[in-house]
C-alpha cells in the first residue's frame, strides 16, 4: 500500500468521523484545523487499529505523527 492509497483511507475515515465531506480534508491541515477533539483522535485510532490491522501503541506515536493527515500516513507506512 502506497501513501497516497494510506492518505485516502484516512481522509475517507476522518471525513466519517468529523463529520466532513472527504473533499473538505487536505491531507496537509492540521488536525485541529479538522475540528478534531479528543474523541474524534480515539475513534481514529480506533479506525486505524481496524482499518490497517496495526497494534498502536501510544509510547511509539509523537505528536509530531499526529499533526496531520500526511504525518500520520507515514506513520503508518513505516508500520505496514
Amino acid at each position: 500500500m502506497t501513501i497516497q492509497e494510506i492518505e485516502n483511507t484516512l481522509i475517507q475515515g476522518i471525513a466519517s468521523i468529523s463529520n466532513q465531506d472527504a473533499s473538505a480534508v487536505s491531507p496537509d491541515k492540521p488536525f485541529h484545523e479538522l475540528g478534531i477533539d479528543s474523541l474524534g483522535f480515539v475513534e481514529i485510532l480506533v479506525f486505524i487499529e481496524k482499518t490497517f490491522k496495526l497494534q498502536l501503541i501510544a509510547s511509539d506515536l509523537t505528536k509530531k505523527d499526529f499533526e496531520t493527515i500526511h504525518s500520520l500516513a507515514s506513520y503508518i507506512n513505516t508500520r505496514l
